[in-house]
């Protein structure tokens, strides 16, 4: 076959933290030319946060490092007359523009929707923000300022998640950001897709508590049918599907359907439960999920180790799996088959490892993967390419402060 499946696709990242960027490197994993234009001097704001490798300075950040494989970096100051004026040269060159900014700043900085769309015609112009833009669909929060925590407030997902007894907590793995990224770079696709058909760019405009709603839907779906809103604790529909305590961990167990039900009374050695008929239906075995179900699971488990316990169960069909910390996870045979943890080494700062992409193409399995970029590590040299600025017209810039 031929080339990367992005490969024809240009996009400028105008993107900071997490949610933008995270979309952006599922483009960019793809083959997409990404273009991150960042402010000369600091930069997305997440090089300066999250630990420091051996040899990292104060711009080595290690968050910035977690969602920008795969990408450019030219250092523009949109604020400047001669950044305005390279960014205007790139702009016609993009497929799509994205953004997590403020609603309202690249409007401030002389850039409306509809100066984009008149620049490049074609352009798909993506925003990531807490609540949405004023002009699709308006919330009356527009102008809340959000990170994941107060996404996974507002979409439902704190309410549901954790024990009974503990107060409501985020995620704890920033699912307010990377959903709204994935449905980001998912609004980019489609807009693309459409172009095909229309020769016109368009808004795609995401929310992070709609990418949070929307991941919380069961919540939503059960208070419709019921009337009641699920709150945190097991279910009261199917059971048993959690964390049982094995001898070294824990193991995680879900059981859905009366055979699975029955596989896993049958690997446990507990026939009675299998033909009891008070546990014959997911919501007879939430209600005794404590007082005869956990209590059998804990006995059979408290002998067995949690890798043990799970290749016990899923050899009979069972699903089950170890409950993994982030150093298991790194080690995981499955992890390492599936090309899931990527190692780089980042310029003086030593090495470091990330999340690799789950999207597995069949005529792009293993995709090759660039190091983070560093700080308009490529500005000359895109400038050149794509707005085909002289070498005096790029060192003017520079001159002027408005590249760096």
């Amino acid at each position: 076959m031929g080339g990367r499946p992005l490969e024809d696709v240009i996009v400028l990242d105008l993107s900071q933290y997490a949610a933008g960027p995270y979309g952006v490197q599922i483009l960019a994993d793809a083959g997409a030319r990404v273009i991150k234009v960042e402010v000369p001097g600091d930069g997305d704001p997440y090089r300066h946060e999250g630990p420091r490798l051996p040899g990292g300075g104060p711009g080595d950040g290690t968050y910035f490092m977690r969602f920008n494989r795969n990408k450019e970096s030219v250092a523009i100051d949109l604020r400047s007359p001669g950044g305005r004026s390279a960014f205007e040269r790139l702009l016609p060159r993009a497929d799509a523009l994205v953004e997590n900014l403020k609603p309202g700043t690249l409007e401030r900085l002389g850039y409306p929707y509809e100066r984009l769309r008149a620049i490049n015609p074609r352009l798909v112009y993506a925003t990531v923000t807490g609540f949405g833009h004023p002009d699709l669909l308006e919330s009356p929060l527009w102008r809340w300022p959000a990170f994941a925590v107060v996404a996974e407030a507002m979409g439902g997902l704190m309410a549901v998640i954790g024990d009974a007894e503990c107060r409501p907590h985020g995620s704890a793995v920033s699912a307010g950001d990377l959903v709204a990224g994935i449905h980001a770079a998912l609004g980019i696709l489609i807009a693309l897709h459409q172009r095909e058909a229309t020769g016109e760019g368009q808004r795609v405009d995401v929310a992070m508590a709609d990418s949070i709603a929307a991941l919380a839907e069961q919540p939503v779906f059960t208070y419709g049918a019921t009337g009641r809103a699920p709150r945190r604790g097991p279910s009261r529909n199917m059971a048993p599907f959690g964390a049982f305590p094995a001898a070294d961990g824990h193991v995680a167990i879900g059981v859905i359907g009366p055979t699975v039900w029955r596989r896993l009374c049958e690997a446990i050695g507990r026939p009675d439960l299998r033909d009891d008929p008070e546990l014959a239906t997911g919501q007879g075995r939430a209600a005794h999920l404590a007082d005869r179900i956990a209590p059998a699971l804990e006995e059979w488990l408290r002998h067995r180790t949690k890798a043990e316990a799970a290749a016990e169960l899923a050899e009979r069909q069972v699903p089950a799996a170890p409950v993994l910390d982030a150093r298991e996870v790194s080690e995981s045979p499955h992890f390492r088959a599936r090309q899931m943890v990527l190692e780089f080494d980042y310029p003086d700062a030593g090495a470091f490892q990330v999340a690799g992409n789950p999207i597995k193409l069949g005529a792009d399995p293993s995709p090759p993967v660039r190091r983070p970029p560093l700080l308009g590590e490529h500005t000359d040299a895109v400038l050149a390419e794509l707005a085909g600025m002289t070498p005096e017209e790029i060192a003017g810039l520079r001159a002027d402060g408005a590249i760096g």
